[in-house]
């Protein structure tokens, strides 16, 4: 993996021995996602087309989950005082 700037790799096929990042998934989804072939991909990066359409899934179902989440959820709030009176 060769670094153009700080927030932007490249991906290519992996050295012998050589394991995927969560970085180097990242990059190689945001390629799918941006419309790449995922036949390309996988002849491109030597990985088999199953095996990218389940980062794909996991991250779709990362980012969904994440927007889920409420920021200053007042249920929470009450929770987390009710858990400091119980530590108390």
């Amino acid at each position: 993996m060769t670094k153009q700037n700080q927030n932007e790799t490249v991906t290519g096929p992996l050295a012998e021995g050589q394991r995927w990042s969560a970085a180097r998934k990242r990059e190689v989804v945001l390629r799918l996602l941006r419309g790449e072939s995922v036949d390309a991909l996988s002849r491109e990066l030597s990985i088999e087309i199953y095996r990218l359409e389940q980062w794909r899934e996991k991250a779709l179902a990362g980012i969904d989950e994440s927007l889920k989440k409420r920021q200053n959820d007042p249920v929470q709030t009450e929770l987390n005082q009710a858990m400091r009176r119980i530590g108390e």
